[in-house]
């Protein structure tokens, strides 16, 4: 097999390697290695332990709740354990509460850790829908094989996602046309300092009540020095290492009355992402004369391959090809800045889980301002897409995209205070011993497994 030509070829080949090797499947059965090692058990949804809170939360709407702030998170949380003993352990749902790390583990040091964002939406018919988290499930896959945490089926993660769902919608998703962020995370543990591949992984996942952020949103173009993703990096991959060195950029452009960053590449200043999400605009052509909508590519591995830009994309290929040309190609500041000053610059928005499609008014390059659209007002294709997505996220129209999620609740028995405040007491007295230091670590061991 011929060398790979590039760094970002480099990348994408250990990738797939991995993938390839990691053998994942659907079932719940253990996969068949394919290097002579020992079968590690997959993640099986279907063995999920549950057991309800005793000490449910109060819910609030999510306008009253101080996000970034205050604690905005449900009831309970889905956990799986996974060693390179064992592999994945039985996952659990079980109350939201906090997790023991080691000090030395290794997401704490090494960056071993990946995410995805996705969201459930409360129909207008009273049903709650998951958008696309097929898509999201396929690209943790990815993320987490970027960094060299375990492999999983994305179908496991999927119906986990659904588990959780299934359980605290119905008490913190009540009213139609609302939707909860749902975050499900991976994250290298274990105790050993060293710059290697985590041999204990942990799994979870957490919902919380999340603000609207589509607001119309005025960026500020990366400087030449800043940088968010180069080809042969992680660009790609949705990993905490990406956010991290970014913020500071963002509180920059904040303090300067922006509300993002628009991250741009080289000397050229190629136009990438804005903030963390993607960024498409709307141009007529100066040599066809006919309208494009122009994302960059991915070719690069410096552009997240968001699942609302897939869609975006996808639906615009679909429904107005007679109006306008789809094209995912890179281009510069200059050629935004040309079209703008020319008049055929026409729109421009941002896409994203978080920000889902927000209408950019504003850019300014380097001492420039750009006005893609007037202030305040979505553009006719911004608004068109948008309203297209959430018909399907919010139920006004059938479409396999919107994944119906079956609900149960939960009744939770909550513990007398008297009981709680007797068990307090108790733990109060057995923390005076000098031995409680050597026997909670020896409970917490045995509770993790770490002594199989």
């Amino acid at each position: 097999m011929a060398p790979p030509s590039s760094l970002a070829d480099l990348t994408t080949t250990a990738v797939n390697k991995t993938l390839s090797k990691s053998n994942v499947t659907a079932s719940p059965a253990p996969a068949k290695p394919t290097d002579g090692a020992p079968a590690l058990a997959e993640l099986d949804h279907s063995k999920l332990k549950i057991t309800i809170t005793t000490s449910p939360k109060t819910y609030s709407r999510p306008e009253s709740t101080q996000w970034g702030k205050a604690d905005a998170t449900t009831d309970h949380m889905i956990t799986a354990r996974w060693t390179d003993t064992v592999g994945w352990h039985a996952p659990e749902l079980g109350p939201y509460t906090r997790m023991n790390l080691w000090p030395t583990a290794s997401c704490l040091h090494y960056a071993t850790e990946c995410f995805e964002g996705l969201k459930a939406y409360r129909g207008y018919d009273g049903k709650v829908r998951l958008f696309r988290p097929s898509r999201n499930a396929a690209r943790l896959l990815l993320s987490s094989t970027r960094i060299a945490c375990p492999t999983f089926p994305p179908h496991a993660i999927e119906e986990l996602v659904k588990a959780l769902i299934a359980v605290d919608a119905e008490k913190w998703l009540p009213e139609p046309g609302t939707f909860i962020y749902i975050r499900p995370t991976i994250i290298g543990t274990g105790r050993a300092l060293g710059v290697q591949k985590p041999r204990e992984a942990m799994f979870y996942i957490v919902m919380a009540l999340f603000p609207k952020l589509d607001n119309p949103l005025k960026l500020l173009a990366s400087s030449e020095d800043s940088i968010r993703a180069w080809p042969g990096g992680f660009g790609f991959a949705k990993v905490g290492a990406n956010y991290g060195p970014s913020l500071m950029a963002q509180k920059e452009a904040q303090l300067c009355g922006y509300d993002q960053i628009l991250w741009l590449f080289a000397k050229e200043a190629f136009v990438t992402e804005a903030g963390a999400s993607n960024f498409f605009c709307v141009i007529r052509s100066k040599v066809s004369g006919k309208l494009e909508l122009i994302t960059a590519p991915l070719d690069d591995k410096i552009i997240l391959d968001g699942v609302t830009r897939r869609s975006v994309l996808e639906l615009a290929r679909e429904r107005l090809s007679n109006e306008i040309k789809v094209v995912e190609k890179r281009y510069t500041m200059a050629d935004l800045a040309s079209a703008h000053d020319e008049g055929r610059l026409i729109e421009a928005f941002a896409a994203g889980t978080a920000y889902f499609v927000a209408p950019v008014t504003e850019i300014h390059f380097r001492g420039k301002d750009i006005f893609p659209a007037k202030s305040g007002g979505d553009g006719t294709y911004t608004k068109q897409i948008k309203q297209w997505l959430a018909d399907i996220m919010y139920g006004n129209v059938n479409h396999e995209w919107g994944v119906v999620v079956e609900e149960k609740g939960f009744a939770s028995e909550r513990v007398d205070d008297a009981e709680v405040e007797k068990m307090v007491q108790k733990i109060k007295e057995l923390k005076a011993s000098r031995a409680w230091e050597t026997a909670l670590e020896k409970v917490m061991s045995e509770e993790l497994g770490e002594d199989e």
